[in-house]
C-alpha cells in the first residue's frame, strides 16, 4: 500500500508541467525518431541510434501511439518509469533497513536529489535502465538476507537483462552481484569463517546452503540474457546473425574513443562533486524570462552523501556489516565502472544510478547506534528545501530571470 502511494504521488508531481517544451530538447532529437521509426509497418533502413539496445525506445514508441506524436507521448513513459524508480528505492529501504520510516526516507531523498526529477521527465533512456536496475537491486538485496535466494535472484537477473536491453550501462549492477555471489561463494569453498562471527556480517560459511552452481548461471546468466534477448526479437525476429550483428554493432559504438568532444562533457572522477552540470534546455521566453533544465543533482544531498559512504566503508572494515557492504558494493559497482571504459565522453548522467543509490547511505548513516530519530526527517526536510530552491533550474513551465539563474549557478564551471 505504501510503495502505491508513493508511486502515485511521485507520478502526480513528475507529470506536472510534462510537456514543456513542446519541442524536442537534449538527446530527445535522438531518440524520438528512433521510437518513431518502430512504429513503421516495415522497419525503415538505415535503423536510426542502432548504438543502444531498443527496449527504452520501445516504450517510447508505445507512449507515441497511445498519446500522440506530441510532448506527452515522447516523455510520459519517463515520468512512469521515473516514479518507479523512485518506488524502487523504497524497497532497497525496506530491504536494507527492515523498517517503513527509513525506507520512506530513503525514496524522497531519491527524489529531492534532482537527478531522477529532471531524467524521468525527457525522453532519454537512461531513466528505463535505471528504474528496471534499482528493482534489481532492491530483489538481490532482499535474497541477500534469505536462506534461499533462488526467486529473488532469478527476478534480480530478470530485471537487469531488460535494464541492459535499455541501455548497456544496466550491465554494471549485474556484474557487482556476479562479483558479490562468487566472492563469497569462494570464500565458502575455502572454508573461511570470522573468528567472531555474527548475524549481521556481509560474509558468513552458511550463507545460501542451497544455492548451487547451476542456480548462479540460471539467475546471473540466463535470466538476464533471456531478458535482454527477447526484446531484439519484434526488430529481428529469431535471426541469429542479425542479433549477432546488432550487439557487434552496439559494442562497436559504445567502446570507441574516437568522439569529438562536447561542451557539456566532464569525466568520472569529477561526478561525484558536481563540477560540470549539463544544460538540457536553455531558452529566452521572454524580456528577461528563460526556460531552463539544467541537470546538475542537489548539493545538499549529494555532496552529503560522500562522508556518508566513507561512514559506511568504515563500518564495513571494521564491523562487517553486511547492509554497509551492499550500498558501498552497488554505490562504487555502477560508478567505477566508467573508469574502466575506454570511452573518452562522458557526462554528469551517467552518475544517475550511483547517485540515486547514494541515499541508502545517508540513511545509513543519519539512523546510525544512538542517532536521534528526527536527525533523519530534518535532514529531509533539507534535502526537500533545496529541491525547491533549485526548481528554477530544474523545470522549464517554472523559468527564471536571469538574475535567479546567475545566482543558482554557484560556481564558474556550472556555467
Amino acid at each position: 500500500m505504501i510503495a502505491a502511494v508513493i508511486f502515485i504521488i511521485a507520478h502526480l508531481a513528475l507529470l506536472v508541467g510534462i510537456t514543456t517544451p513542446e519541442k524536442f530538447y537534449f538527446d530527445e532529437v535522438h531518440y524520438v525518431p528512433a521510437a518513431r521509426q518502430m512504429l513503421e509497418p516495415v522497419m525503415p533502413s538505415p535503423m536510426l541510434n542502432p548504438m543502444h539496445p531498443p527496449l527504452a525506445k520501445q516504450l517510447i514508441a508505445v507512449s507515441i501511439r497511445a498519446f500522440g506524436d506530441v510532448p506527452l507521448g515522447w516523455r510520459y513513459p519517463g515520468v512512469l518509469f521515473g516514479a518507479l524508480s523512485i518506488v524502487a528505492m523504497y524497497l532497497c529501504g525496506l530491504a536494507l533497513f527492515a523498517a517503513q520510516g527509513p525506507a520512506i526516507a530513503t525514496a524522497l531523498l531519491a527524489f529531492f536529489n534532482q537527478m531522477v526529477f529532471v531524467q524521468s521527465r525527457i525522453a532519454m533512456l537512461d531513466i528505463f535502465s535505471l528504474s528496471f536496475g534499482l528493482l534489481a537491486v532492491a530483489a538481490f538485496m532482499h535474497g541477500f538476507r534469505q536462506a534461499r535466494p533462488h526467486r529473488w535472484f532469478a527476478l534480480a537477473g530478470l530485471a537487469f537483462g531488460l535494464s541492459a536491453a535499455c541501455k548497456w550501462s544496466g550491465l554494471f549492477p549485474l556484474a557487482v552481484c556476479i562479483v558479490i555471489v562468487a566472492v563469497i561463494r569462494l570464500m565458502q569453498s575455502w572454508r573461511t569463517q570470522f573468528a567472531d562471527g555474527n548475524a549481521s556480517d556481509w560474509y558468513r560459511p552458511g550463507l545460501w546452503p542451497d544455492f548451487r552452481s547451476y542456480h548462479f548461471a540460471a539467475c546471473f546468466v540466463l535470466a538476464p540474457a533471456v531478458g535482454y534477448l527477447a526484446t531484439f526479437v519484434p526488430l529481428y525476429g529469431l535471426s541469429l546473425p542479425d542479433l549477432l550483428e546488432a550487439q557487434r554493432r552496439i559494442f562497436s559504438d559504445n567502446t570507441t574513443t574516437a568522439i569529438a568532444g562536447h561542451t557539456y562533457m566532464s569525466s568520472w572522477p569529477s561526478w561525484p562533486f558536481l563540477v560540470r552540470p549539463v544544460w538540457y534546455l536553455f531558452d529566452k521566453v521572454a524580456d528577461d524570462r528563460i526556460a531552463a533544465v539544467v541537470f546538475l543533482g542537489n548539493p545538499v544531498v549529494l555532496w552529503a552523501a560522500l562522508p556518508a559512504l566513507a561512514v559506511c566503508l568504515r563500518d564495513w572494515i571494521v564491523t562487517r556489516r553486511a547492509d554497509a557492504f551492499l550500498i558501498l558494493s552497488f554505490y562504487a559497482g555502477p560508478y567505477l565502472a566508467w573508469a574502466l571504459l575506454p570511452r573518452t565522453l562522458g557526462f554528469l548522467y551517467y552518475y544517475l544510478p550511483a547517485a540515486t543509490l547514494a541515499s541508502l547511505a545517508l540513511v545509513y548513516v543519519l539512523r546510525r547506534g544512538n542517532s536521534p530519530r528526527w536527525l533523519l526527517w530534518a535532514f529531509v526536510a533539507t534535502a526537500g528545501a533545496g529541491f525547491a530552491a533549485m526548481l528554477p533550474i530544474t523545470v522549464a513551465f517554472v523559468g527564471t530571470s536571469m538574475e535567479t539563474f546567475v545566482r543558482l549557478m554557484l560556481f564558474q564551471s556550472w556555467i
